[in-house]
């Protein structure tokens, strides 16, 4: 069941939380606040979407050890850090590690309602490629080890002549092997095929062109 994005305050002074919470509130966003890193770990739940707002220090769990334990988890939440005019750095490290972004202190209520939203919407983007993604996997799962091969070559850029020679199969095979490929995988050309097989964490964008290589997302 699809949940409504939340925007999780991680923060030990209450006051910020109360601050926070009255202003993503009035800007009609749902919110829910802990005073510490490990009571939001010990509640949140994968198919809770959003952002996290994590101050940078804290007792205990840091907001940067926060960030680790949750790549470490597999949480994809995205993450904004705040920060004190001091920590800028840390801050800066926190992004090179996978943070989404950053907001100092005294921070401008519009500018971080607008990084929030951003990060609500990057969080929903990211959540889409994972379904196709799995969908994808999903049909990879059908193809024989055979077909499996077969796609990886086709993919690779290879011609059937070439494909029969490295699988030791005649053409007719492998024009066999390849309509099932097309077929499992619900792919109308090979340019979709290949789409397909960069989408997915395997070993097919070995060899690929440059120009067929896919870009990260900004």
């Amino acid at each position: 069941m699809k949940t409504k994005p939340t925007v999780f305050v991680v923060d030990d002074d209450q006051a910020m939380r109360d601050s926070l919470s009255w202003l993503l509130e009035s800007a009609h966003m749902q919110v829910k606040t802990f005073d510490s890193a490990q009571a939001f770990l010990d509640v949140y739940e994968s198919d809770q979407t959003g952002c996290a707002l994590v101050d940078v220090r804290m007792p205990g769990m840091s907001g940067l050890e926060l960030h680790r334990a949750m790549d470490r988890a597999g949480i994809i939440l995205p993450v904004i850090i705040i920060t004190g005019h001091g920590d800028i750095a840390m801050a800066v490290n926190a992004m090179k590690a996978g943070a989404f972004d950053f907001v100092e202190k005294p921070f401008d209520d519009k500018k971080l309602l607008e990084r929030i939203a951003a990060a609500i919407a990057f969080d929903a983007d990211v959540r889409r490629q994972l379904v196709d993604i799995n969908e994808i996997r999903r049909r990879m799962a059908l193809l024989s080890p055979r077909e499996h091969e077969a796609m990886e070559l086709v993919v690779q850029g290879h011609m059937n002549k070439q494909i029969g020679q490295a699988m030791g199969v005649t053409e007719k095979t492998v024009e066999s092997h390849r309509a099932a490929v097309m077929r499992k995988m619900e792919a109308s050309t090979v340019v979709e095929l290949v789409r397909m097989a960069l989408a997915v964490d395997t070993d097919f964008n070995r060899g690929l062109t440059h120009q067929t290589k896919a870009t990260s997302i900004s």
